[in-house]
């Protein structure tokens, strides 16, 4: 079928389809699973980066 007579190489390609698909609905499932609260931490490197710019400008 389509030139390919061994199975193995049909195997290679329908796995990294496969794999495809399952990695296209994992990312579809977890879309919005994480949180995107910022911290104290992420607030003080966010300054931190701000005035680091400031200075080279």
């Amino acid at each position: 079928m389509l030139g390919i007579e061994d199975p193995w190489v049909w195997l290679a390609y329908l796995g990294s389809i496969l794999v495809t698909l399952i990695c296209l609905f994992y990312g579809w499932i977890r879309r919005n699973a994480a949180d995107d609260e910022l911290t104290p931490t992420d607030r003080l490197w966010a300054l931190e980066e701000q005035q680091v710019e400031d200075a080279l400008r």
